[in-house]
């Protein structure tokens, strides 16, 4: 009684009460974790794609990215660039090692696959929050946060993953010690560098909402520039192996965004200064 009481008060006020957030915060969570166990299940069950394909693809010297470097090394006739080999080898050491990766490989792609719509249903409960200014700026947050997500994590699978994979199999610290990597490391590895990656190419959609915010200008990011390339140097560092190659590879388009979010910053301030002089008009 108390509580429908409280709710009455709070529908009279024209607002929302706590818990009635509580309620809806709650069903939009069901839907995106339901999304995301469908989109696991699935995967789950298309082994042969998703294991076999996908998750070993970087390991096998088939895969795309390999067969493209090769064929660059043929054009521009430098043999070094033609990856023909991956010594090394894949272990399951532990007796649940393989169904634990295949539990938790599905669960990763049910979550990339689903992204798109457990954004949007967070988009929608943050909205109506949002003033209508607020949310007309936002407005295709849901395509771009996406559209950089599955960037990033294209980006982490068929560039960095493979670059990395092969830096890795083929360092030796004495030519009698053989890799063979467990399959738990292996796709430990693989899902790291595609999730950071995906994570780290965001950085125009933060940028352009704390500019937004008023947070951070042109200006700021501009005159901390060398702070974010030592920042972004240092993280590069943290998410891949430590060979320089990859770490200049997931930094050089950071870079890149972190200009373009420049770009994005000017552009808003730009428009700020448009709207304040026609409110004076």
């Amino acid at each position: 009684m108390a509580l429908d009481q409280y709710r009455e008060e709070e529908e009279e006020e024209g607002g929302m009460s706590f818990l009635d957030h509580l309620e809806q915060l709650r069903w939009h969570l069901v839907r995106s974790i339901a999304a995301i166990l469908i989109c696991s299940v699935v995967a789950f069950l298309s082994k042969s794609i998703v294991f076999g394909e996908v998750i070993l693809g970087p390991s096998k010297v088939d895969f795309f990215t390999y067969r493209m470097l090769c064929q660059l090394s043929a054009y521009l006739s430098i043999p070094a660039l033609c990856i023909d080999e991956l010594p090394f080898i894949l272990q399951s050491r532990q007796m649940t090692g393989q169904f634990s990766m295949h539990m938790t490989s599905s669960l990763v792609v049910g979550l990339v696959v689903a992204f798109p719509y457990v954004f949007w249903e967070v988009w929608r409960f943050i909205s109506p929050g949002l003033y209508d200014k607020e949310r007309k700026a936002a407005r295709g947050a849901v395509f771009f946060v996406s559209l950089l997500f599955f960037m990033g994590a294209a980006f982490g699978y068929f560039i960095l993953a493979p670059l990395s994979i092969n830096f890795l199999s083929h360092y030796r610290l004495d030519p009698s010690i053989a890799n063979e990597f467990d399959i738990t490391s292996y796709i430990s590895t693989l899902i790291m560098l595609v999730l950071a990656s995906a994570v780290m190419f965001q950085l125009p959609v933060v940028i352009y909402f704390l500019s937004m915010s008023g947070l951070v200008t042109s200006g700021m990011l501009k005159s901390y520039r060398r702070h974010a390339i030592v920042i972004i140097l240092v993280l590069s560092a943290l998410i891949t192996p430590p060979d320089v190659i990859s770490q200049l590879l997931i930094a050089m388009p950071i870079l890149v965004l972190y200009e373009a979010g420049i770009m994005i910053a000017k552009r808003l301030e730009r428009k700020k200064r448009e709207e304040l002089e026609e409110e004076k008009k």
